[in-house]
C-alpha cells in the first residue's frame, strides 16, 4: 500500500514541483540554521539521494539542529543517540528481551527506528558499537538474534563528529565512513548570523516555531523521482574517471570506492533536481567530489602540501587534469 501511494504521487511530480517542495523545506530548515544554505543544501541531498552525512566540527556551531531543523520540517520521526564510550550495539540496533509470560522473545526497538537518526558525537563510541549501524545505513534493515527488522523510509544518518585531536574520540574505521555519503564541516556563522542568532533564540526556541511543510509519502516520492534525472553515460565515464585517478595518485594511499562513485552519481541527480533540472550537468559532478570522496580517502604516508589539507588538495588537482565531458541532456 505504501509503495502504490508513493508511485502515485511519484508520478505527480515534475522538476518545477520538486524544486518548489525543496525550496520550501530549504526555507524552513534555514530559519533555524542562520548563514549556512550550502550545509542545508548537503542534507537535503543526502536525505533525496538515499545516503546518510557526516558532519565534522567543533562543539556549538549547529550540527545538531540542522538535523532536528530537518526533520521538522518534514514531519519525520528523529532520534538522537548521544554517542559515548559506554554505549552498546544493542542500545542502537535494539536486543530481544525474552517474555515469561508469552514464554517467548520480543524483540524491542533500538534507537535506530526512526526516519532521522542523529549520531551524536559518533566518535566517542567504541569502533565495536560505531559499527551496529553499518547494516542499517546501507541496507535500511537491523538483524538481530537472526531476525531481520526494516528501518522507517525515508531513512537518514546525521552523524556528528568531533575533531581527533580534541580528548576522548576515536577515528572512525574505514568501512564506516565509507557509509556516509558526504561529510561537511559547519564553521562558525559569520558575525550578522551570530548577532541574529542571539537576538531570535533569547526569546524562544526556533524549533518550536518550525511547522512541517511536506510528509513522509511526499518525501520517498520526491527520493523517488531524483532517480529518473537523466546522466548522459558521457557524466557516468566522467564520474568513473575521477574515482579512477584517486586509486592511482601517487598522494594518495587509499582511493575512492565503487560505493563512492555511486554515490556522487546519485548526488550529482539531486543536484540538478534542486536547481529545477532533469538532467545532469559535468559542474554537479564536479563540485561534488571532495564532499563526497575526501572523507573516504588517506594521504599517502609523509605527504604534506602547505597550507592545505592533503587529501583535498589532491582532488583538487584530480578535478582540474580529468578532462570534462560535454553534457547531452537527451534522455
Amino acid at each position: 500500500m505504501q509503495e502504490q501511494m508513493t508511485e502515485t504521487v511519484t508520478e505527480q511530480i515534475t522538476a518545477e514541483r520538486f524544486a518548489e517542495q525543496t525550496s520550501r523545506i530549504i526555507a524552513s530548515v534555514s530559519s533555524v540554521i542562520d548563514g549556512k544554505p550550502e550545509a542545508v543544501r548537503s542534507a537535503l541531498t543526502c536525505l533525496f539521494a538515499e545516503g546518510h552525512l557526516l558532519i565534522e566540527d567543533v562543539p556549538g556551531v549547529g550540527k545538531t539542529m540542522l538535523a532536528r531543523a530537518l526533520a521538522a520540517s518534514v514531519h519525520a520521526t528523529v532520534r538522537r543517540i548521544q554517542f559515548t564510550p559506554d554505549l552498546l550495539p544493542g542500545d542502537v540496533t535494539g536486543v530481544a528481551v525474552y517474555d515469561p509470560v508469552a514464554r517467548e522473545f520480543e524483540f524491542k526497538r533500538g534507537a535506530v527506528f526512526a526516519h532521522i537518526v542523529i549520531a551524536d558525537e559518533i566518535n566517542r563510541a567504541s569502533p565495536k558499537t560505531q559499527s551496529a549501524l553499518l547494516e542499517a545505513m546501507e541496507e535500511g534493515q537491523v538483524t538481530v538474534d537472526g531476525a531481520t527488522h526494516p528501518l522507517p523510509q525515508p531513512f537518514l544518518v546525521v552523524a556528528t563528529q568531533n575533531p581527533l585531536e580534541m580528548e576522548g574520540t576515536y577515528p572512525l574505521p574505514e568501512a564506516q565512513r565509507d557509509r556516509f555519503m558526504m561529510r561537511i564541516s559547519m564553521g562558525y556563522p559569520d558575525a550578522a548570523a551570530e548577532t541574529l542568532m542571539l537576538r531570535q533564540r533569547e526569546r524562544s526556541n526556533p524549533l518550536a516555531a518550525i511547522t512541517p511543510v511536506t510528509d513522509a509519502t511526499t518525501v520517498r516520492a520526491l527520493i523517488a523521482w531524483t532517480r529518473r534525472v537523466h546522466v548522459a553515460e558521457s557524466l557516468e565515464e566522467y564520474a568513473v574517471a575521477l574515482a579512477q585517478a584517486t586509486r592511482q595518485d601517487p598522494s594518495l594511499h587509499l582511493g575512492a570506492s565503487p560505493r563512492a562513485t555511486l554515490q556522487l552519481v546519485r548526488a550529482a541527480k539531486v543536484r540538478a533536481a534542486l536547481d529545477g533540472r532533469e538532467f545532469v550537468v559535468p559542474d554537479d559532478i564536479a563540485e561534488l567530489v571532495i564532499p563526497v570522496f575526501a572523507h573516504r580517502l588517506l594521504a599517502a604516508r609523509g605527504v604534506h602540501r602547505a597550507g592545505s589539507q592533503p587529501v583535498e588538495a589532491a582532488l583538487t588537482q584530480i578535478i582540474s587534469r580529468v578532462p570534462v565531458p560535454f553534457a547531452d541532456t537527451r534522455r
